[in-house]
């Protein structure tokens, strides 16, 4: 009967192995996430920040072949656009032939998300301190030309409540 003799096994291999698929592990779940500070993969309502049923804000919408470029002083009543004053050339033409197409905070959130849910290859957002959305880029496809979308919002302020008599 011959003799098996069991080879000493090395742990390092494992523990280099098992470090580098935590590692991986790691990175590819914070890469959603990554970015400039303000910058969060998370959808709508993920911020912290809930839409305030009034308020106003500054959309300057650009890039793309689309109806929503310009720039706009938007009023929210509601959950809903209730005045949007065209601010530059563009601006004022969309307010005149597509007033609807003028869109609430809640809205553009909305598109991240649909884009994000569609792996659109460019689906980001930053947000102020408050949770508000201050920038979305928005992508489909990266090698398709003209479907881009940057949303740039400013001036936002909640409107003041209301005392009841």
């Amino acid at each position: 009967m011959s003799a098996v003799r069991r080879a000493a096994r090395c742990v390092l291999p494992r523990l280099v192995l098992t470090g580098a698929v935590v590692w991986a592990a790691t990175a590819c779940g914070g890469a959603a996430g990554a970015g400039s500070a303000g910058t969060t993969a998370a959808g709508p309502g993920r911020t912290g920040w809930e839409e305030p049923a009034a308020y106003t804000y500054t959309l300057t919408s650009s890039q793309g072949e689309r109806a929503l470029i310009g720039t706009f002083r938007v009023t929210v009543r509601d959950g809903e656009v209730v005045a949007a004053v065209g601010l530059d050339a563009s601006g004022r033409r969309v307010v005149r032939q597509s007033p609807a197409a003028v869109p609430t905070l809640g809205g553009l959130l909305a598109e991240l998300d649909r884009a994000r849910r569609a792996d659109a290859a460019t689906a980001e957002a930053d947000y102020a301190a408050d949770g508000h959305p201050t920038r979305i880029a928005l992508d489909q496809e990266e090698n398709a030309v003209d479907d881009e979308a940057l949303y740039v919002v400013s001036a936002f302020r909640p409107a003041r409540p209301q005392p009841h008599p």
